[in-house]
C-alpha cells in the first residue's frame, strides 16, 4: 500500500472532480476568475500529483473581464466515457445576488493535455453541473435555482438527457431530489442495481459535507442515506475542515475512493480562518452490508493519512506551458505579451502597468498559490516611476478587496503633502506598503529607495502573520509592521469568497498605461509543518 497525505493538492484547489482513465487518475479543480482555466492534475498512485495542463478555451473569448471576485469558472466536472474525456462547468457572472447569471458549457478531449473542443452551451439551471454516461446515453445533472422573492436558491437536483452529438436537450428536465438542507454538486453513478446520487450538502463553509441518496431507477425517487458520508460540521477540532463536494471513483482492482474539498484553518481572535483556501483531498471508501458507501477508516471525518493501492510509478514529463505557464496565474485573462513580456529582457519579466489593483478588467498581475502556512516570497524589481499613478512590486493577494502590496512608486518630496501635482517636478522614489480590506485601503509604511536601481522585495508568512522586507546593502530590512495574513481568507469579511491566498508581482499605470517594470528571480518557497 501507498500512504497519501491530505490535502493531496495544497493551496487554492477547490471542488475536485476525480476520474480514472486506465491506470491514471485525473483531477479537475475550480479556477474562478483566474487563468489558466480549470487546472488539471494527474497521478498514478494517488499520493504524488503533477500539473497536467488545463482546459484552454473554457471561457469563450478567453476573457473574464468584468467578472466579480470569486465569479468565473465554478465546479468543473470531469468524466470519461471509454473514448473521450468530457468536461462540464459553469461560468458565473453574478455573485451574491438572487440570479446566478451563468452559462453552463460542455467540452471534450481525447487526452487530458490535448486540445479541447470549442465549448457548447447546454441548459443552465444552476452551477455545479455534472454529466452521467449510461448505456450510450448522456444526462446533464444540475441544481435548480428559484430566484423569485421567497424562492430557494437551492431548490433541488434536476437532470436533462442530452444528445451525445449535438448536446441538444432530449425530452423534459426531471426533478430528482429536493431536500430541506442545501444540496448541490450532484454526481451520479450506477452500482449493483442502484443509482447513487452523491451530493454536496450544507454549503461550502464549515457546515459542508457529502450526502448520498439512491434509487433503483435513474429518475428516482431517491432515498437519502440517514447519515453523511463525509463532514466535519460536528467537530471543529478535526484538522481537515469544510470537508465536502465529493466524487466516488473505482480503482482498477475494485476498491473505491472519494475525492473532496477541504481546508486547514488557523485559529485567530475572530475565529478560524483558512488563508490557503479550499484544497483537494482523497479518502478510501468501502460499502456496508446495506449497500451504502462509508469511509474505510470509520465515521465521517476525513483522514489526513490514507492507505491506497500501490501501483508502479511511471516517469511523468513536466507539462510545460512556457515561462508564464503554471504555476503562474493571472486574473480574468491569460498573460499577454502586450503586458507581460519575457522576450524584451532575457531572464526578466517585463510588466506594463494598466489598471489599478482593484480593477475587474485589466490589472497586470501574475501570482502563484500559497500552499503552506509557512512561506516566503521574494523578487527583484527595476523601474523608474515618475508619478504616484505608477507603481510595481510584490503582492500577497486574495482578490481586489483583500490584498497587501509593497510597491516601488513615487511620492512628493519629504515633508510635502499629497497635492496631486507630480507633473511639476521633484519627488522621490519610495517603497509604499499598502493594505486593502473591505473597509478601505491603508498606507502602512513608506520608505525611500534609490531611484532607478534594482531593489529586492520579500515577504515572510508564518501562520497568520506576514512581514514584508527589502534588501538594503545586502541586509534584509523590515518594511512596516507585522500584518494579518489571515485576512486573505475565505472566512474574512461579509461576502462570498471562494479562492485562496496567492503571492505574485504586479504593475499599474493609471494615466498612460505605458509605464513598465522589470522583475527577476521570483521565488515562492512554501514549507510544510
Amino acid at each position: 500500500m501507498t500512504v497519501l497525505h491530505n490535502p493531496v493538492l495544497r493551496g487554492f484547489a477547490p471542488d475536485p472532480s476525480l476520474v480514472r482513465v486506465g491506470d491514471w487518475y485525473y483531477v479537475a479543480t475550480s479556477s474562478f476568475e483566474w487563468f489558466p482555466t480549470i487546472p488539471l492534475h494527474r497521478s498514478r498512485d494517488l499520493a504524488h500529483w503533477s500539473y497536467a495542463g488545463h482546459v484552454r478555451g473554457a471561457v469563450p473569448g478567453d476573457s473574464l473581464a468584468g467578472v466579480p471576485d470569486s465569479g468565473g469558472v465554478w465546479a468543473p466536472s470531469l468524466s470519461w466515457d471509454g473514448e473521450r474525456l468530457w468536461m462540464t462547468y459553469s461560468v458565473v457572472r453574478s455573485v451574491g445576488t438572487p440570479y446566478f447569471d451563468l452559462d453552463t458549457y460542455v467540452t471534450t478531449a481525447t487526452d487530458v493535455a490535448g486540445e479541447w473542443t470549442a465549448p457548447r452551451r447546454v441548459p443552465s439551471h444552476g452551477f455545479d453541473p455534472a454529466l452521467f454516461h449510461d448505456e450510450g446515453r448522456l444526462w446533464l445533472l444540475n441544481l435548480q435555482n428559484d430566484h423569485r422573492p421567497g424562492g430557494r436558491r437551492f431548490a433541488g437536483i434536476v437532470s436533462t438527457e442530452l444528445d451525445r452529438d449535438t448536446l441538444a436537450p432530449l425530452g423534459t428536465t426531471r426533478l430528482l431530489l429536493q431536500h430541506e438542507r442545501l444540496v448541490e454538486g450532484p454526481k451520479l453513478l450506477r452500482r449493483g442495481g442502484w443509482y447513487y446520487l452523491v451530493l454536496a450538502e450544507g454549503g461550502t463553509g464549515y457546515e459542508h459535507g457529502v450526502r448520498v441518496a439512491r434509487s433503483r431507477h435513474r429518475d428516482g425517487p431517491y432515498e437519502l442515506d440517514d447519515r453523511p458520508l463525509l463532514t466535519t460540521r460536528d467537530d471543529p477540532s478535526v484538522p481537515l475542515q469544510k470537508a465536502g463536494h465529493g466524487e466516488l471513483v473505482e480503482t482498477p482492482d475494485g476498491q473505491w475512493l472519494l475525492s473532496h474539498l477541504t481546508a486547514r484553518p488557523l485559529p485567530t481572535p475572530d475565529g478560524p480562518r483558512c488563508s490557503l483556501g479550499r484544497e483537494t483531498a482523497v479518502q478510501a471508501v468501502t460499502w456496508d452490508a446495506e449497500g451504502w458507501p462509508r469511509l474505510r477508516h470509520g465515521g465521517w471525518h476525513p483522514a489526513v493519512d490514507v492507505d491506497v493501492p500501490t501501483y508502479p510509478l511511471r516517469p511523468q514529463a513536466p507539462h510545460d506551458e512556457g515561462p508564464l505557464g503554471w504555476p503562474w496565474s493571472s486574473p480574468r485573462g491569460y498573460p499577454d505579451p502586450s503586458w507581460a513580456d519575457t522576450a524584451a529582457r532575457p531572464g526578466w519579466i517585463r510588466l506594463r502597468g494598466r489598471h489599478g489593483p482593484e480593477s475587474l478588467w485589466a490589472h497586470s498581475l501574475l501570482a502563484q498559490r500559497v500552499t503552506e502556512h509557512r512561506a516566503q516570497a521574494e523578487v527583484t524589481v527595476e523601474a523608474s516611476p515618475s508619478t504616484f499613478t505608477q507603481g510595481a512590486g510584490l503582492v500577497l493577494w486574495y482578490d481586489t478587496r483583500s490584498y497587501v502590496s509593497l510597491d516601488l512608486t513615487w511620492a512628493e518630496p519629504d515633508g510635502e503633502g499629497q497635492r496631486g501635482q507630480q507633473w511639476q517636478g521633484g519627488g522621490r522614489t519610495v517603497l509604499s506598503l499598502a493594505e486593502r480590506d473591505e473597509a478601505a485601503t491603508r498606507r502602512v509604511a513608506l520608505a525611500d529607495v534609490d531611484a532607478g536601481a534594482p531593489v529586492t522585495l520579500g515577504v515572510t508568512v508564518d501562520g497568520t502573520e506576514a512581514r514584508f522586507w527589502c534588501v538594503r546593502d545586502g541586509v534584509r530590512t523590515p518594511v512596516g509592521p507585522v500584518l494579518d495574513f489571515s485576512r486573505l481568507s475565505d472566512d474574512h469579511g461579509d461576502r462570498l469568497r471562494f479562492t485562496g491566498a496567492m503571492a505574485g508581482i504586479h504593475a499599474f499605470d493609471l494615466v498612460d498605461a505605458a509605464f513598465t517594470a522589470d522583475f527577476t528571480g521570483f521565488r515562492l518557497l512554501c514549507t510544510p509543518g
